[in-house]
């Protein structure tokens, strides 16, 4: 039997332009120049993938995205519109949800508590609710015990489920893998398989090779504070030299 399906449309083919576009943007943090120029482009309803040594800037540019840390030059256009110089908030209620390393739950406040406070548009939508515990089951067992007790699995799994508590035009998830048991980290693959079906565009920042030659459709990778490579994912994962040269490592190796 299919899962219930949240209220999101599968994209026409014809309507995939970029839903997100950065031109030529530079960060700094205190008196470091993080990012150098960074171009990229993510088309609507694509599951992108951002690759890169630790170090090349996939973090920094995530939050520069989300308005955390500011571009000091260049530009971010979101759904047609200039985001550059907005509030995190406002990014946020344009439609862009972020789902960074830390997981960052609120720790006091139950698994309930915790997609109450990420549904900014009213009640939980029970339907929805559903739908995201057919992935993550375990948020039922914890549903009124405070976030802060569960295991680092489990507290991704609440970061991912307030990420898409609501439908989202567009998911940043940085790392989301990192440190989970291989049954979880299943679970989260085919969440964004179907959230993709469902019209949801995500921008990925990922190390676990098999993640990402599953689920991505396209790769940019950076290095140095900038992108150095961009194109299908297939052509990425078909090029053992190009993958030696830009990542150090082959995305042939087993999970």
């Amino acid at each position: 039997m299919e899962r219930p399906t949240p209220n999101m449309l599968a994209p026409d083919p014809a309507t995939r332009q970029p839903l997100l576009r950065l031109t030529g943007v530079h960060t700094h943090i205190g008196q470091y120049h993080i990012l150098h120029g960074v171009d990229l482009q993510v088309a609507r309803g694509e599951l992108a993938v951002l690759l890169g040594r630790n170090g090349a800037g996939k973090t920094t540019t995530l939050r520069t995205i989300m308005g955390l840390w500011r571009a000091s030059s260049g530009s971010i256009h979101f759904d047609g519109r200039d985001i550059t110089r907005l509030a995190t908030s406002d990014i946020a209620r344009a439609g862009i949800a972020y789902v960074p390393e830390n997981m960052a739950v609120f720790s006091d406040l139950t698994v309930r508590e915790n997609l109450v406070l990420a549904a900014r548009d009213g009640p939980l939508d029970a339907a929805r609710v559903d739908w995201i515990c057919g992935f993550f089951p375990a948020l039922r067992m914890f549903w009124h015990r405070p976030a802060g007790n569960l295991s680092g699995g489990q507290k991704q799994m609440v970061a991912i489920a307030r990420a898409i508590v609501e439908p989202r035009k567009l998911l940043l998830v940085d790392e989301p893998t990192k440190g989970l048991a291989p049954a979880i980290v299943h679970s989260l693959m085919a969440a964004f398989r179907e959230l993709k079906a469902q019209g949801a565009t995500i921008l990925l920042v990922e190390q676990n090779v098999h993640v990402v030659r599953a689920l991505g459709d396209t790769a940019s990778v950076m290095d140095g504070g900038r992108v150095v490579h961009a194109g299908p994912m297939a052509v990425l994962a078909g090029d053992a030299a190009l993958q030696q040269r830009l990542l150090g490592l082959s995305l042939d190796t087993q999970p």
